[in-house]
């Protein structure tokens, strides 16, 4: 199965939850298998360029945290692995083999936007799309600085994390309504404040019982240490549901104005008066041009040989 979202939406949270039930493959890092390993090495049908995936892949730290030793992989991957899919089904499959557990799941956010070609090499795929409040993720995006203004846009720095979040979700919520009973949305306020009643759902979707008070019990990652963009600022921390009040009005009908719509679609209220809601033609033309800047950079990353420098290094070579 597989733990999609837009970036801090609350995928590890719910990532480490399904490992802390037990029956879960443990691999405590993002495969990358789709978004960056399928595309940056060319066709892997091809042996040679699998040759040279598997000598960055096994220097890397996706390869030290899978708790596998050299041999219990690399011929597997080298003879028989062909795309993205199998490459992650043999790594998947491997690491619950030496576990001894029946089931694995893939928590790497991009994923989100690599459904149509995830559902095509791993038909039997479930996917939960989990869900959090866009002005939370906003206000999060914004603290670490992942989605950042263009030179001009400054003054409204909280505009392009708040139009990614619209950009992710809508992506992802259109690719999930084409698998009909192989997806399903959960909200991370429901997994935080309601755990017994959406874990029931997740688990009536896998079919497998998450036992609230044995994931309690056995807790890992996340769980036990939050992975909070507000962790180190205690006066902010507090709950991580509604840290979007902290905005100033004026910074909150800037983000509600792009967002409303999708906003009230997924099942948050703004907070701001309807009057308020009208975008200024700054902020609207940022709503044009930034979902478009979004996917000319995927299409880059995806097309462009260029890309796979970033890949090696996102991959983490060399390091434990």
């Amino acid at each position: 199965m597989f733990v999609l979202g837009c970036d801090r939406s609350g995928t590890t949270f719910l990532y480490h939850t399904l490992l802390s039930a037990g029956g879960f493959a443990v691999y405590e890092t993002e495969s990358n298998a789709f978004n960056l390993i399928g595309l940056r090495f060319g066709n892997l049908s091809k042996r040679n360029n699998r040759r040279v995936m598997l000598d960055a892949w096994l220097r890397s730290k996706l390869f030290y945290r899978s708790g596998l030793a050299r041999e219990e992989i690399e011929p597997k991957l080298l003879n028989d692995c062909r795309n993205a899919g199998e490459f992650l089904r043999i790594l998947m499959d491997a690491i619950a083999r030496k576990q001894g557990v029946p089931r694995w799941a893939d928590c790497t956010p991009p994923h989100l936007l690599y459904i149509p070609v995830i559902k095509k090499l791993l038909p039997d795929a479930l996917v939960v799309h989990i869900i959090r409040d866009g002005r939370d993720v906003t206000a999060s995006l914004h603290r670490i600085g992942w989605i950042r203004p263009f030179p001009w846009d400054k003054e409204r720095s909280l505009i392009p994390p708040a139009l990614y979040w619209r950009w992710m979700v809508s992506k992802g919520r259109a690719f999930g309504s084409r698998l009909g009973n192989d997806y399903m949305e959960v909200h991370y306020e429901d997994l935080v404040k309601r755990p017994h009643d959406a874990l029931a759902r997740v688990g009536a979707f896998i079919g497998q019982d998450l036992d609230y008070d044995h994931i309690q019990q056995h807790a890992l990652g996340s769980l036990v240490v939050p992975n909070s963009s507000f962790s180190g600022d205690k006066e902010k921390a507090g709950s991580p549901i509604g840290r979007w009040k902290q905005l100033s009005p004026e910074q909150l009908a800037q983000v509600e104005s792009v967002l409303a719509d999708l906003l009230r679609d997924t099942g948050y209220e703004p907070a701001t008066a309807p009057e308020m809601l009208r975008p200024s033609a700054s902020v609207w033309l940022m709503s044009v041009l930034y979902p478009r800047y979004y996917e000319l950079k995927l299409w880059l990353k995806s097309n462009t040989p260029l890309a796979r420098l970033g890949a090696i290094g996102r991959m983490g070579i060399g390091k434990g």
